[in-house]
């Protein structure tokens, strides 16, 4: 169990940890001293129980945790609807009177929410799908078939389980050790778990991720190449010194961690800075950026690790994988120039399109690796793996980002559900800018926005505002506390109850404990305003959560401020889940690592259109995907207003 006491200490101090699980025996198959054993599932419940009872980093943070599972184990089946059947238990727990609050006791009932699990899967596992054929699950000990079962069966038991609960992600096993600068240490296994960092076993890195808004002029929309090249030299040493400050969970660790000398750069805000751009994520054109932006970093990153070798020396293990490592930073040239002269690689990726990259990021782009080619023939690299483009969670706020990592914006108009309880009201800061590059003028730019974000004041709302309230009763300091709170207000129904209000001010009002405490109550509707009236006062002070319908706004500009979620309760538009995939599969050939991204897809999505995404992301030779169906768990950490009112309602 030395497992889950290194897990214990990466919780601990704020770190997560992904582990490969596959060699552990299935249920019933035979042990050396006799009789048979429990079985994967059983070590893995323990594992979630393990991880749960640490809050990471002494915080109300969870424990970061992934689980991954080659999809030839004997027990992939149960790994793969695990998941599915806890959701189950937690829809009873929830409808027998527990809270849905992921933090509360129905999910905290159950197993298997403490991680997110991933299948490996190989290539020759999509040839058993295209064909029709069987699919054999391996004993551990023995190597040899425990069962065979149909691929498509399989297929469909994963695509069922991620449209379900959003798991299992997938890990494209091939593709990854394809893409492996080292592989004379070893395979590739799994990752950690965001999915972005995926080396050896017992190795670690940490991350840093640039904000690309910063290097990019809203009012010339040119991006400043210098600048951020300057900016990932500086991190990439920055990220070299810190494996030299770094305390590591064990000693094997912290040896491979010396040996490789892994690193983590990476960016976030991508997707606010194309907004502002005027240029839409799910575009040729905005692919084009993203992908030479990321060839940019990653080969002035390793160029950069090649003038530090030359002081400093190589990673001890560079001579052993050096064919590999040249074979691999050949493959990220290629992909520069959009030349399709891959080595070793069974599926190739989609380089940059000349047709649609700006000259001078194209340019750059090509640079950056024709130097870093130049550079290594003759000095060799310090560390082998320098960037991944990790999440950029709740830090992507104090960073000053609208968008995490390499995400479109979640929506105009958000709400982030805090681990100790509570929300707050996100609004993206980037849409001002892009109207104006857009050429509105400042009283529609004024108009576009509060139609979307709400004018967040009783100030000169239609019904209900100061003077009507005031008439019916509410005192200014009662007043002014509303006002106050509209802030933050999802809907302004939520700021007129006991809570907010006070019982003093309901009795005041003329009413009864036993009316104010129903939950069909009402106070809007119980004073005399009628349901139109509210509704006409919620859009002025809390707005509609979209631009689409906003006055002034053309029609053609809607795509620009298209979300990966539908906007509020009047939004129809959402980029398409091809949309996020074929951007990952833009900046994923300039990577050493992966990316972390959710994939979003409406609520309405189909068990068909998870198979599709997952395949296509295969296709475009992402090493990694992880969907997210809108509402699938009854509980979830970022919200639209659409998705609050349907839970409340």
């Amino acid at each position: 169990m030395d497992l889950w006491v290194r897990e214990a200490r990466i919780f601990k101090y704020g770190s997560g940890v992904g582990t490969n699980f596959s060699s552990i025996r299935g249920e019933s198959e035979k042990l050396s001293g006799g009789g048979y054993s429990s079985g994967l599932m059983s070590f893995l419940k323990i594992g979630d129980r393990a991880a749960g009872a640490i809050k990471s980093g002494g915080t109300t943070r969870r424990a970061a945790k992934m689980v991954c599972l080659d999809l030839d184990h004997p027990e992939i089946e149960s790994f793969v609807n695990w998941k599915v059947e806890e959701e189950k238990k937690v829809a009873a727990l929830i409808a027998a009177g527990y809270s849905s609050d992921y933090e509360g006791e129905a999910y905290r009932t159950v197993s298997g929410q403490n991680s997110n699990n991933s299948v490996r899967v190989p290539n020759s596992f999509f040839k058993a799908l295209e064909e029709g054929g069987n699919w054999d699950l391996i004993g551990r000990t023995n190597g040899k078939p425990v069962k065979s079962i149909p691929a498509e069966k399989l297929w469909n038991d994963i695509s069922f389980a991620a449209w379900a609960c959003a798991d299992p992600g997938m890990q494209y096993d091939t593709t990854i050790n394809e893409w492996h600068t080292c592989p004379e240490g070893g395979r590739i296994n799994a990752s950690n778990p965001c999915s972005e960092y995926m080396f050896l076993d017992n190795t670690a890195c940490n991350l840093a991720s640039i904000n690309l808004a910063h290097f990019f002029d809203p009012q010339t929309l040119v991006f400043d190449v210098k600048g951020f090249e300057h900016a990932c030299r500086i991190w990439t040493v920055v990220l070299e010194i810190s494996v030299l400050m770094a305390q590591f969970p064990s000693k094997e660790v912290a040896q491979l961690s010396y040996d490789y000398r892994t690193l983590g750069l990476g960016y976030a805000n991508l997707g606010s800075m194309l907004m502002v751009a005027g240029i839409p994520y799910d575009s040729d054109k905005a692919r084009a950026i993203g992908g030479s932006i990321t060839a940019i970093m990653t080969g002035t990153a390793y160029s950069t690790s090649a003038e530090m070798a030359k002081e400093l020396g190589t990673f001890k293990k560079y001579e052993e994988n050096k064919k590999h490592m040249l074979r691999v930073m050949r493959n990220h040239r290629y992909a520069a120039y959009n030349n399709d002269s891959y080595e070793g690689l069974e599926i190739t990726p989609k380089g940059i399109d000349p047709k649609f990259c700006p000259d001078y990021l194209l340019s750059a782009a090509c640079n950056a690796w024709i130097r870093q080619l130049n550079l290594v023939r003759n000095m060799d690299i310090v560390m082998l793996k320098t960037t991944v483009i990790a999440p950029t969670g709740t830090i992507g706020l104090v960073m000053d980002c609208d968008t995490t990592g390499i995400e479109p914006d979640f929506a105009l108009v958000k709400f982030k559900k805090l681990s100790g309880g509570g929300y707050f009201k996100i609004i993206n800061q980037g849409v001002p800018a892009a109207l104006r590059n857009l050429g509105y003028k400042e009283h529609e730019i004024e108009a576009i926005v509060n139609y979307a974000k709400g004018a967040a004041t009783l100030n000169g709302a239609p019904h209900i505002n100061f003077d009507s309230l005031a008439a019916k009763g509410f005192t200014q300091d009662e007043l002014e506390k509303i006002d106050k709170s509209l802030l933050a207000a999802f809907e302004i129904g939520f700021v007129f109850n006991q809570w907010s209000l006070g019982e003093e001010c309901l009795n005041r009002l003329g009413f009864k404990a036993e009316q104010y405490s129903s939950p069909d109550f009402n106070l809007l509707r119980a004073i005399g305003f009628t349901r139109q009236q509210i509704a006409e006062a919620n859009e002025y002070i809390c707005g509609t959560m979209t631009v689409e319908g906003a006055p002034y706004l053309k029609e053609e500009h809607y795509e620009i401020f298209d979300c990966a979620n539908k906007c509020g309760q009047k939004g129809q538009r959402y980029i398409h889940a091809h949309g996020h995939i074929k951007m990952m599969a833009a900046a994923q050939p300039f990577l050493s690592g992966a990316i972390s991204k959710t994939i979003n897809l409406p609520n309405e999505a189909t068990v068909e259109e998870i198979k599709d995404c997952y395949e296509l992301s295969w296709k475009l030779a992402l090493k990694a995907n992880a969907l997210y169906r809108d509402g699938c768990k009854l509980s979830q950490p970022l919200s639209t207003n659409r998705l609050i009112v349907r839970k409340i309602n």
